[in-house]
């Protein structure tokens, strides 16, 4: 971009700058994963990356950024580790507390013994797909669960688009439960009927697996039905993957994380992220650590003069 505006800028200048601008954003980023941690609800799930490793010559490692998302602020996290086992979680979310939403994924599963004060909470998506892969064996069966699924989602749609409170919410999804009664005595009985490695069979035991993770959502107003607010925060990083094919190295990779940190905040709280970069990096070197209460996405507010770079 500077080349074609004729400036030429020597590309080792050019990183260095981003390496300084990095250095600025991790104050930030620290205080956003702090204030995650100190949140009653989190959102969970991982994505892969390419990195390239020194002792791996002629191939690339694969890493996973673990993405962490709480629906009540809207902020988002995003931790760079080098495998997906279920103790980076741990490490991540030692003192956390509170509801923890997932797609089920088997790393989650000791969050729980790891910290008493942590509540599971299931994924109607991931559940709705796995009936969606049993649709090209067991049609009509298949076709009956899903059509309950969408009973469920459709008391989620109008409470949203009402825009209820989470105590109203509450109230209204009482009429989920006897739908919920009724496809849990449902899939009872057609797993009787069905061998073992049959496509819905092992939908249905997927799902009774995780049940009380899965209808937890009706006892609490502020949860929600699925987990699809943090799916939708990664969705990024897929398409970046297709454009940059790779981080250089695993420092890289987690400065990478401390950027889609920053800008999926920026997303959720819908502000325009030129406008809040400038704003913040003009004042993060003059701040103390413990004065940058106002600078957090979810404070910031557009100063005046930069209100014309909000709309370029």
């Amino acid at each position: 971009m500077f080349r074609r505006s004729g400036i030429e800028i020597n590309d080792v200048t050019l990183n260095g700058w981003v390496k300084q601008v990095l250095k600025l954003l991790k104050v930030l980023y620290e205080r956003i994963r702090a204030e995650m941690l100190a949140s009653g609800y989190l959102m969970a799930d991982e994505t892969t990356i390419r990195v390239q490793d020194r002792d791996k010559a002629g191939s690339t490692h694969l890493g996973y950024y673990w993405a962490y998302m709480d629906p009540l602020r809207r902020s988002a996290l995003f931790v760079y580790e080098k495998g997906r086992g279920g103790k980076y979680v741990r490490e991540h979310l030692k003192t956390f507390s509170g509801y923890m939403q997932t797609d089920a994924y088997a790393g989650y599963d000791a969050m729980p013994q790891v910290n008493a004060g942590i509540t599971m909470v299931g994924c109607w998506a991931h559940v709705r797909r796995k009936f969606m892969d049993a649709l090209a064996v067991e049609k009509e069966e298949a076709s009956w669960f899903l059509s309950q699924i969408q009973r469920l989602y459709a008391i989620e749609r109008f409470c949203r688009q009402a825009g209820l409170p989470a105590q109203e919410r509450l109230e209204v999804r009482k009429h989920a439960l006897p739908i919920l009664e009724e496809f849990k005595d449902r899939m009872i009985v057609a797993y009787g009927g069905l061998p073992p490695k049959n496509v819905l069979a092992k939908a249905i035991n997927n799902t009774l697996k995780q049940w009380d993770e899965l209808i937890i959502y009706t006892s609490d107003g502020i949860l929600e039905i699925d987990n699809n607010l943090v799916e939708n925060s990664i969705r990024p990083i897929a398409l970046g993957r297709k454009n940059y094919l790779f981080a250089g190295n695993h420092e890289a990779a987690q400065r990478a994380a401390v950027i889609y940190t920053i800008l999926a905040c920026c997303k959720a709280q819908q502000l325009n992220p030129l406008a809040y970069l400038a704003d913040i990096l003009d004042k993060l070197p003059t701040r103390q650590i413990n004065n940058i209460e106002d600078l957090l996405p979810w404070n910031w507010k557009q100063d005046r003069n930069l209100v014309d770079l909000s709309n370029m």
